[in-house]
């Protein structure tokens, strides 16, 4: 054999095995992209039940803040109501209710008289570890 012939046999041994690397190369590829488009499939196959659910819960919960928004503007009419209400009533009954009320002390003073030669009551004191506190200052303030 002469050389040519041994270079060209090494050439065909080189591009045997290159075509057989490329040819397991293409052959795990191929088995990457099936493994692949089966689990978008599969991911695809849950995820449109669960954008599904999703989107239902969504329109009830539209459907609670409408009737929410609904009761808080009913809550805001009542309010609103109740305050003209008492307002209303303040000014009608509020100022003849003072003066009665007026009037009715008014008489009793002059009825009753004024008292002015009765003492007027001692202040209650408590005694507290040997010193006098009155009542009204028993709470820690000071005299």
């Amino acid at each position: 054999m002469s050389g040519g012939e041994v270079a060209g046999i090494l050439v065909a041994v080189f591009w045997a095995i290159l075509v057989s690397f490329l040819a397991v190369a293409l052959a795990r590829v191929a088995q990457t992209l099936r493994a692949t488009t089966k689990l978008v499939a599969d991911v695809t196959d849950q995820a449109v039940p669960l954008l599904a659910d999703a989107s239902s819960a969504v329109r009830s919960a539209q459907t609670q803040i409408d009737r929410v928004d609904s009761i808080a503007s009913d809550v805001q009419e009542v309010t609103s109501n109740a305050s003209a209400l008492s307002t209303t009533v303040a000014s009608t009954f509020g100022g003849p209710l003072v003066k009665v009320a007026a009037f009715g002390y008014g008489v009793r003073r002059a009825l009753g008289g004024r008292k002015e030669d009765v003492p007027a009551k001692a202040s209650r004191r408590t005694v507290i570890v040997g010193r006098t506190v009155s009542r009204r200052n028993a709470r820690g303030k000071r005299d």
